[in-house]
Formats: structure tokens, sequence, C-alpha cells
């Protein structure tokens, strides 16, 4: 959606970690401008403004004015862009030069309103599966979103991608099949109770008995048992005493 906001922004002439690390530290964000033409211009932005537009309704979808230093001024869009993982600071963005007579693409969210008579009056649970879809259209047709009414949906029932009205230039570019939500019967948890669980145990192959061997001391005893059940093996051991 176009805004009418206008960003200023300045060319800079080196690139590289260094020179990004220097307008960090100054307070910019380095940030690349590009499309329509085959000219890319490296320019500084203020980041707390990048920040506010990706903040608001429209978000990175918002077309605004960036007015270059000693430059050009066009409408652009933020088609990208990264941020510290920590800090939660911008590091870079790259903006797109828009036609504002030319179609483009766009992802565009969905929100669902409403409780939906298969969860309220048989039990379902209401899914929503997709958040966003991709449509096409002249830039000053680009909504903030899609609001889609789900308290029809009974169990089993469905929304799909294309059944969303659309307006104006707008064409649906992801599947007209593609579910946006959803109501389902819940699944039961099957639970194991402790008597299955015995059964279970009680009907596993027991385990087969352990078997001792004997060691060596047993081997070597064996011969003097022997030797005193033979006859005359009583005598000889009290020869010994």
């Amino acid at each position: 959606m176009r805004k009418d906001i206008t960003i200023s922004a300045e060319t800079r002439s080196a690139r590289g970690k260094n020179e990004a690390r220097r307008l960090r530290a100054t307070g910019s964000t380095p940030a690349v401008l590009y499309g329509v033409s085959d000219t890319s211009v490296p320019v500084a932005v203020n980041p707390k403004e990048i920040t506010r537009i990706l903040g608001s309704k429209t978000g990175h979808n918002t077309i605004f004015n960036l007015a270059v230093a000693e430059g050009e001024n066009t409408p652009v869009m933020i088609v990208d862009w990264q941020s510290d993982p920590v800090k939660d600071t911008l590091l870079h963005v790259d903006l797109k030069r828009i036609d504002l007579t030319k179609r483009i693409v766009v992802k565009i969210p969905v929100h669902t309103h409403g409780e939906p008579t298969g969860v309220k009056l048989q039990g379902g649970l209401h899914e929503v599966i997709t958040r966003e879809i991709e449509i096409e259209c002249i830039p000053d047709d680009i909504p903030e979103e899609f609001s889609v009414d789900v308290s029809g949906l009974a169990l089993n029932q469905s929304i799909r991608a294309g059944s969303i009205p659309l307006s104006g230039s707008m064409k649906l570019v992801s599947p007209a099949e593609a579910v946006i939500s959803h109501v389902v019967l819940l699944k039961a948890e099957v639970v194991e109770t402790p008597a299955e669980g015995a059964e279970a145990v009680a009907g596993a192959t027991p385990a087969e008995p352990e078997v001792i061997k004997k060691g060596k001391k047993d081997e070597e005893g064996a011969p003097a048992a022997e030797e005193k059940k033979k006859p005359g093996g009583e005598e000889k051991e009290k020869k010994k005493k």
C-alpha cells in the first residue's frame, strides 16, 4: 500500500564490512537501492525510520518515497533486511524501486475471526494452516490484510485461498486449493493403563536361567574327593595323620 512518507538517504562511495561498521557507529544503516533500471545505488538510511515502517500495519508492503541526496526521488519498497539477533538493531536494508503502473507480486497476511460452529457445537478444533497468501496487483491496490470470517465452518470443513474475495487489479498467485484454516476432530490420546502394562510384562518371553560356570578350584578338588570314595582311601588318610 502506498503511503505519503518520504525518507532521506545519502549515497555512499565505499562498500565492505569496515564501511558498514563506520556507518552504524554514526547512527546510519547501509542499504542498496535497485530495480526498474539496471543501476544499483549504495545508500545510507536512518534505521529508526525503516524500523517504524516495518512495524506498521502494512509492514514491508509499504510503498514510500526515497529521496536520495543530490539524486533521485522515487517510490520504493523494503524487500529484504538483516537485524542483529542479540541487539535487534538494523544491519542492512534492500530497497526496490517501484513502477506504479506495473503489476507486482506481494504476500498479504490473512487473519481469521469468529468462532466456528464446528468448535462451538460439535467439539472440533479450529486450526490455522496458512497465515498469508501471495497475490499480484498494481501497487496502489495492495491491501493491508485479508480478514476471513470462520464462524460458519462446521466439523471437517475448511476455507481455502481461492475463496478469499479479491478486488480491483488483484489476482491470486498462491494455489487456490491452499487451506487457510479448517475444523477437525480432536484426536483422543491413548494412555496405557497399569493393567495393560502388567499384561504386557506377563506375556513376555521368560528369560533363560543363568548358567554358573565352575572355576578351576572346583575342578582341582574333584580328584581328591573321588579318592576318598575308593577302597583303602580312609586308611591312607589315617597314616598321613
